[in-house]
């Protein structure tokens, strides 16, 4: 199986990436609405299987339906299927038939998996998606064994089986979808909120799945010498315990009264920890999210907001971004001419990316919100929660998705896509030029701050 040649249409690879996953989407909203994909047999609305394509595809976790009760085993197969494919990226897995049939890569398709997978590397792009396919069958298989001893049980083998299966692999791919409506639509895990192989198995697959590949890369190789990591992976590592610890301690003490009163002690800090690691772009809850105390629902949208890692199943602006930022806002305040971490210097042009990632983020959400709100009338709270959530690909919601109208939906579609493929590469691909004037203009100083 061969990459399709685009070139001749003169398009950037960027813009390639973002049609194969329009064209993923469009395949699987064409699949859910078809009677043999839902429970009662009958035909899903467009725009519901859509925005479901959408969610799956970009792997977010936000749905209209619940996916238990109107999805028939075909529909499931096919949302986990999206998910597999939007967590692993389309070029990936398409590179992946090339591999299996022997099929030689070109250069131009090499290009492509760079751009696809996020790496910095040039060299080994093959070696690492081997690593990437490996990984992710060892770690999804091993998850989903886990899983078995606590799922078979409940719910015979066969059923036990497949929801293991299908949680190892969304939980892994940061997706959110979940089966457990069988206990009540829109549940999520909130039946399990004390059962600790589920909570630990589910939270070791996120943070591996939203580490990132070259995390995975050097950790391989290098194995526990941290020294010899490189300096994407230190900060990666880093700045995820930091954000993991912290929310982990900002739950717990923002809603030991609040949406945890009901739990034992042991309960509250098994629950906190799952929602600090299922914030950063995974979409599971095991308390309910409409009961959140203020402080509470803020720290959730900020873990949210800055998502996982480069290059990994995860979304967000990304854990690098915003510690290029802190760095570089330590070092403009101690009057340091450049930003420097772990004895490295930050090249400029990394420094001005992260600012225009996080002011693309900010722009976008602060757009939605306005016009969700115009729409609906809802709650701040709630419209802010749920337009981070699907820019950020993360799938937790207060409960307003389903009732939202077709407009809201197609806002968090756009949301959710340009999300997946990142802020920065969707306005790459649209407002990419060819060619730059190569002059210089005069510099003028103004007054910021």
């Amino acid at each position: 199986m061969k990459i399709p040649s685009l070139k001749k249409y003169n398009l950037s690879y960027t813009r390639i990436i973002a049609l194969f996953f329009f064209g993923v989407i469009i395949l699987g909203t064409l699949l859910l609405t078809l009677p043999i994909s839902s429970k009662a047999r009958e035909w899903t609305p467009l725009l519901d299987c859509a925005f479901t394509a959408t969610s799956a595809t970009c792997v977010t976790g936000l749905i209209v339906y619940d996916t238990f009760s109107h999805w028939s085993l075909f529909g499931q197969a096919v949302l986990i299927t999206l998910i597999q494919v939007g967590g692993l990226g389309v070029m990936t897995v398409i590179t992946m038939f090339s591999v299996f049939l022997k099929k030689k890569i070109s250069l131009h398709e090499r290009k492509l998996l760079t751009e696809s997978s996020g790496t910095v590397r040039k060299s080994g792009i093959i070696r690492l998606l081997k690593q990437i396919l490996t990984g992710t069958l060892i770690f999804e298989g091993t998850g989903a064994l886990l899983l078995a001893t606590r799922f078979c049980p409940e719910f015979g083998f066969a059923e036990g089986l497949w929801y293991s299966v299908f949680h190892s692999v969304s939980a892994f791919c940061n997706a959110g979808f979940d089966l457990m409506g069988r206990y009540g639509e829109f549940s999520s895990l909130t039946p399990f909120v004390g059962d600790a192989t589920v909570n630990l198995t589910l939270c070791a697959l996120i943070i591996i799945g939203g580490i990132g590949y070259l995390v995975w890369q050097d950790v391989l190789e290098y194995k526990l010498r941290f020294k010899s990591y490189s300096l994407q992976s230190k900060i990666v590592l880093v700045t995820s315990i930091g954000l993991l610890l912290g929310g982990w301690l900002l739950m717990l003490v923002c809603e030991f009264n609040g949406s945890m009163a009901q739990l034992t002690p042991g309960q509250k800090i098994l629950a906190a920890l799952f929602q600090s690691v299922s914030a950063r772009t995974a979409g599971f809850n095991t308390v309910p999210l409409d009961r959140l105390s203020a402080a509470g629902l803020m720290t959730m949208v900020t873990l949210m907001f800055i998502g996982g890692s480069p290059g990994s199943t995860a979304g967000g602006v990304k854990t690098t971004t915003v510690a290029v930022l802190i760095i570089e806002l330590i070092a403009v305040t101690r009057g340091e001419k450049s930003a420097t971490v772990f004895k490295r210097r930050l090249e400029e042009d990394t420094v001005k990316k992260a600012g225009a990632i996080i002011t693309i983020y900010l722009l976008a959400v602060i757009s939605a919100v306005i016009l969700i709100s115009a729409i609906e009338g809802l709650p701040l709270g709630d419209v802010l929660f749920e337009v981070v959530s699907a820019a950020a690909t993360v799938g937790l919601t207060t409960g307003i998705t389903s009732s939202l109208c077709g407009l809201s939906h197609i806002i968090l579609m756009l949301l959710m896509f340009g999300g997946r493929l990142g802020g920065l590469t969707i306005m790459v691909a649209f407002a990419e030029r060819k060619q730059t004037a190569m002059l210089t203009r005069p510099t003028e100083k103004i007054q910021i701050g």
